[in-house]
């Protein structure tokens, strides 16, 4: 799998990756301002902005399958940190499963984070599937509160894809590698 892509693709998934691992204890906090009123949980808000690097990377790589391996650095990387929001061995699956839903998105609908719908289309179903898969790990709320969860955290998330589309007009405008550089589509 990983021989499409190139070394500097690699370097782009690990920083965004670590980025993403980095920024997640900044957010969550700042978001249990929202949520705990509301009786929900905060990574439902928090997810839309630490879920909009997996969207980023996704962009910015701009392969199949950037998003999982993207899912999958950030799942190993908190199995060896131990940071923040360490599931257990479900940390696989539920860093994993945004990063699969991000590229099963964009492999249906034929775009790779080009325009505005497609990177709010990502980052909702992103931060839905990461919300859905600890709910199902460890809140298993009732129909209510998690349908408002639900609801909530695909706005997060399409806000939080929108942010990322916004990132990456502002890198392909300066970018200085790849598909652009020289017109020939290769690496540089």
């Amino acid at each position: 799998m990983l021989d499409k892509f190139s070394v500097f693709d690699l370097i782009i998934i690990a920083m965004i990756s670590a980025l993403g691992i980095a920024s997640k204890p900044l957010i969550v906090p700042l978001s249990h301002i929202i949520t705990g009123p509301l009786l929900i949980p905060g990574g439902v808000v928090a997810g839309g902005f630490y879920m909009l690097w997996i969207v980023l990377g996704a962009g910015i790589v701009g392969k199949p399958g950037a998003a999982a391996l993207i899912g999958v650095v950030q799942a190993l990387l908190v199995f060896g940190t131990g940071v923040f929001g360490s599931h257990g061995a479900m940390t696989l699956l539920s860093y994993t499963l945004p990063g699969l839903a991000v590229d099963l998105i964009l492999y249906l609908i034929k775009h790779r984070v080009c325009c505005l719908p497609c990177a709010f289309l990502a980052g909702l179903v992103a931060n839905v599937s990461g919300s859905s898969m600890v709910n199902i790990i460890y809140f298993r709320l009732p129909f209510v509160p998690l349908t408002l969860a639900l609801a909530v955290s695909a706005l997060s998330g399409g806000l939080g894809g929108i942010i990322a589309y916004k990132v990456i007009q502002v890198v392909n405008k300066h970018r200085t590698w790849g598909k652009g550089c020289h017109g020939d589509g290769k690496d540089v």
